[in-house]
């Protein structure tokens, strides 16, 4: 990551560089999470279709927006936001989401490991920035309460009566799916 020629003040360059890189990763993870969502929103079928089609785009929207926050902060610090496929491609250290067309429950399954990371990184991110930027770390504490509270919608649907979660301790979406497939 090149250094910026100016950050705000108050930070010194070398800080804004590791602030910018924390993120970037942000940044990425986010827009393969929005993409993530609309493929979920294509490729969902069953019972539940109409329920989890129309509780993703709200989703899809709001992720988007986060992208929008983060990027506009890079660029306040001094850098520069890149957001095109081939660099998301380089810059994700994450396989690709499993599931083409499956049931509601199968994606819903697979969705709750997918919040599991993000919002895991994103608690990472945040843990880095404390004493570095207050007003990223803010932001990012913001992002994750909304992500949480996307991972809740996503986690009733897959909820028993008496609070068991088929997916608690699982690691991997195909693993997920198949628990409730």
């Amino acid at each position: 990551m090149d250094t910026p020629r100016f950050t705000v003040p108050g930070m010194d360059e070398e800080t804004a560089v590791d602030v910018i890189g924390v993120l970037d990763a942000r940044m990425t993870g986010l827009l393969d999470l929005s993409l993530t969502l609309k493929h979920v929103h294509w490729n969902v079928v069953g019972p539940n279709f109409v329920a989890v089609h129309e509780m993703l785009d709200p989703q899809v929207d709001a992720v988007r927006e986060m992208v929008d926050e983060i990027a506009e902060r890079i660029a306040t610090l001094g850098g520069t936001p890149v957001g095109t496929p081939g660099a998301l491609v380089d810059r994700r250290d994450w396989d690709d989401y499993d599931l083409g067309k499956a049931t509601a429950q199968q994606h819903l399954a697979a969705l709750d490991i997918v919040y599991n990371g993000v919002n895991g990184d994103h608690r990472s991110a945040i843990s880095k920035l404390d004493g570095w930027d207050p007003v990223s770390e803010d932001l990012l504490t913001a992002q994750l309460g909304q992500l949480e509270l996307f991972q809740w919608f996503v986690r009733a649907h897959l909820e028993s009566a008496t609070g068991t979660l088929p997916t608690n301790r699982v690691k991997s979406e195909e693993r997920a799916a198949a628990l409730v497939g």
